[in-house]
């Protein structure tokens, strides 16, 4: 996240590169901080992928031909009408509520505190929004829906115009979720390299404002919010592992609140186009970037192992050289992380053509890969979780804080501006266990939700056994990669 790295300055090449010639052993990393693992890192290797592999051979062996809906109990509950009306009546307060979240991020960056970790705006955005925010939508269902400012805030200015609402154009359909995809790869590049500062948050805010008022005006509200606006798509696709879901009762007075497995709503849709497919592997690539890209082995590739072929572009001076070694750097950084995806398609589309060569099974290899597809979602949740959950620890309760003085000019408007002021440092060998425990748990999730999609699709409890061997390969190759990553230490040029 670019919230650890605003307050760090370029180091000179000389101690940078000093710096990565010093060799060490097994350590997590989290914070900057280095940690020694209590036991060596192939041990938790071992242990994560045997933990895969077992859980496999549980639901292969013990799991029924029920489909996982059928397997799952469902909790209906009818909500009080008085809270029921509540709800409703709040609808519109949150929706005005969120709509000035957005102008106040905004206004903040432009008048507030030029120090990121005393304004409003990075905290709330980058921390309860893209992260805390993204975790409710995987529990609670995707309000986001109704919740998202920028089409809010296109109702009520598209109408003004003929055919505002319903644009001037018809969405192209071979876009698909394509432009989705664009802007999300274009917002993780700004999050890992756009050195974002309060400023330069609220100017980019204001843009994307811009591209959402222009893109729903053009091509309609429904058909932008559903196909082109990132943050809609991705809330949607984490939604889909929601324990609750609310709808309407018979009577239409009452708001009935089911409590189900996370299952039911990956199991009950498959995603479409490839489009949707390809969103997911980015959400699955970039995650593993960040927390690849600066680690000590990444800055090595560049500055050492790279550093001699690039000389008779650059120089040999190191001073001399540094400011073009730094253009050199993110181009070689975001190449990287524009072909991570592709990698990541071409891995998963492999396996699963190998499963269709051990089920024997006739169906579309584009198909299968379309049906498996969202079993890769408890995976992305995982991976996310894992790396940035600390950043909810220590700087996310500091929204408390931040609320009172948004503006850092020593307002204190709720009386909470004093709150948890101090630096809040968490336990590294909690940190590095958590971590653990949710990728294997996150693998071993989706190992169970692929059985149950290829009992439901197959039929043959023998053929969806089978059909799962690759992908339980692929699972712990995921697992081994995503705790090798995180165990990487850290490296310094940022």
């Amino acid at each position: 996240m670019p919230y650890l790295r605003m307050s760090q300055l370029a180091t000179l090449p000389l101690l940078a590169w000093s710096s990565l010639l010093i060799s060490s052993n097994s350590y997590g990393h989290s914070f900057g901080q280095t940690y020694t693992l209590p036991v060596p890192l192939s041990l938790y290797l071992y242990g994560a992928a045997a933990a895969v592999a077992v859980s496999f051979i549980i639901f292969a062996y013990f799991l029924g031909s029920e489909s996982a809906e059928q397997a799952t109990p469902r909790l209906g509950t009818p909500l009080p009408p008085k809270l029921s009306t509540s709800l409703r009546f709040a609808k519109p307060w949150l929706k005005a509520f969120s709509l000035f979240m957005l102008f106040l991020c905004i206004a903040s960056g432009f008048l507030g505190n030029r120090n990121p970790y005393g304004n409003f705006n990075m905290t709330f955005f980058w921390v309860i929004f893209v992260l805390a925010y993204a975790y409710s939508s995987a529990i609670l269902g995707n309000s986001y829906r109704w919740l998202n400012p920028w089409r809010i805030l296109s109702t009520l200015i598209l109408p003004v115009f003929p055919r505002g609402q319903h644009g001037c154009i018809r969405y192209p359909s071979r876009l698909n979720y394509w432009p989705a995809i664009l802007l999300y790869m274009g917002f993780i590049w700004i999050e890992l390299f756009g050195q974002a500062t309060p400023l330069s948050l609220s100017q980019y805010l204001l843009a994307y404002t811009a591209l959402n008022l222009i893109a729903a005006g053009l091509f309609g509200i429904d058909s932008w919010y559903k196909y082109g606006e990132f943050f809609s798509v991705l809330f949607s696709l984490l939604a889909k592992m929601r324990i609750i879901s609310r709808q309407n009762s018979k009577k239409e007075s009452q708001i009935v609140v089911t409590i189900h497995s996370p299952l039911k709503a990956l199991n009950e849709s498959t995603p479409k186009n490839l489009s949707i497919l390809i969103f997911i592997l980015c959400m699955l690539a970039s995650t593993a970037f960040d927390g690849l890209h600066e680690s000590q082995l990444w800055v090595r590739s560049f500055w050492v192992e790279l550093n001699p072929y690039l000389q008779p572009y650059v120089g040999k001076n190191p001073f001399s050289a540094y400011p073009k070694l730094r253009i050199l750097y993110l181009i070689y950084q975001t190449s990287w992380l524009l072909l991570l995806p592709a990698l990541y398609y071409t891995t998963y589309y492999s396996f699963i053509r190998l499963s269709k060569y051990m089920a024997s099974s006739n169906i579309p290899t584009r198909q299968l890969s379309l049906h498996f597809a969202y079993s890769l979602l408890p995976i992305v949740l995982a991976y996310h979780l894992s790396h940035y959950y600390p950043l909810l620890q220590t700087q996310g309760i500091k929204i408390i804080s931040l609320a009172s003085d948004p503006f850092g000019v020593g307002a204190n408007l709720f009386g909470t501006a004093g709150w948890f002021r101090a630096p809040i440092i968490p336990n590294i060998e909690t940190v590095w266990h958590a971590q653990l425990g949710l990728i294997v748990g996150g693998h071993i999730v989706s190992v169970y939700i692929a059985h149950q999609q290829a009992m439901a699709l197959f039929g043959s409890k023998r053929q969806a056994m089978l059909s799962q061997i690759p992908m339980l390969v692929l699972m712990i190759a995921f697992t081994v990669l995503g705790l090798w990553i995180l165990s990487l230490p850290m490296g310094n040029v940022n």
